[in-house]
């Protein structure tokens, strides 16, 4: 494994001296949680938009690319937080959790729903849950390491069975629908990715 930089708001937090959140060991969750699929040429090539390189980088590489990714991700979804819990009351989103029976909530550092469970095999207990405080860290969709899990098996679907763009305005984060405003918070954690990624500079060439 190798270790992904830091995104500009947890780097930012850091020069403050504010709680960070972020654990350096969920960016191994991921890479460990990254199928074969999104380390080969089956992931969609929007994906060099922000990492060039790709194609070309070894495993570890673009594992830790995805590790930075997700921490980008979870930066623009939850400011890194995995207690962060919202309710959205916009109508195409405003319905009825079919595990929970009641309004749907996004919980954890990716802000996901217990409807995942079903939808994606993710390891939410619903049954466990409801008996604890609605921020209780020990609720099993707000354990980083369930939430980060899922939400690999989520973009995979997108973009290895789906076969759809990394950014996709049908995809299951707003935050990587290009246009919106939460997408530009994305964006701008994406401007420090793994040095591997970027393009290599052109040596000059000797003079005759």
């Amino acid at each position: 494994m190798k270790p992904a930089p830091a995104t500009p708001i947890l780097a930012k937090k850091v020069e403050l001296g504010h709680p960070t959140h972020w654990e350096v060991e969920w960016d191994k969750i991921v890479e460990l949680a990254i199928p074969p699929e999104m380390v080969s040429h089956k992931v969609p090539r929007d994906v060099r938009r922000f990492c060039p390189r790709f194609y070309e980088m070894d495993e570890a590489d673009k594992r830790a690319f995805w590790a930075y990714f997700f921490q980008a991700l979870a930066g623009a979804e939850a400011g890194l937080k995995p207690t962060t819990r919202v309710r959205h009351t916009e109508p195409e989103v405003a319905v009825t959790d079919k595990v929970t029976g009641r309004a749907v909530r996004s919980e954890g550092l990716l802000q996901l729903t217990y409807m995942d469970q079903q939808r994606y095999g993710c390891d939410f207990d619903w049954q466990h849950d409801k008996t604890l405080p609605a921020e209780d860290p020990g609720k099993t969709i707000l354990q980083p390491k369930n939430n980060l899990e899922c939400g690999v098996k989520i973009l995979e679907n997108q973009i290895i069975d789906q076969k759809k763009p990394l950014l996709s305005q049908t995809g299951y984060w707003s935050t990587l629908r290009p246009g919106t405003v939460s997408y530009r918070v994305f964006a701008k954690q994406m401007t420090n990715v793994p040095l591997a990624c970027k393009p290599m500079k052109q040596k000059p060439m000797a003079g005759r």
